[in-house]
């Protein structure tokens, strides 16, 4: 995901493990899969975070 979009969904672009949750406003749509950098409390990243959808 971009910046941009997780700033207009999510109202940051320093997204942590307790967004996960809220990725659902994401747009779905088959065979389809995004990506977002997980950062910790200080907002150093720390992990990529993968989900997306099959076309089955």
């Amino acid at each position: 995901m971009t910046a941009e979009e997780a700033r207009e969904l999510l109202g940051t672009d320093k997204l942590t493990r307790a967004h996960v949750k809220d990725f659902d406003v994401f747009p779905r749509s088959r065979w389809i899969g995004r990506c977002a950098v997980l950062h910790d409390a200080e907002g150093t990243p720390q992990e990529i975070r993968f989900w997306g959808h099959s076309g089955d």
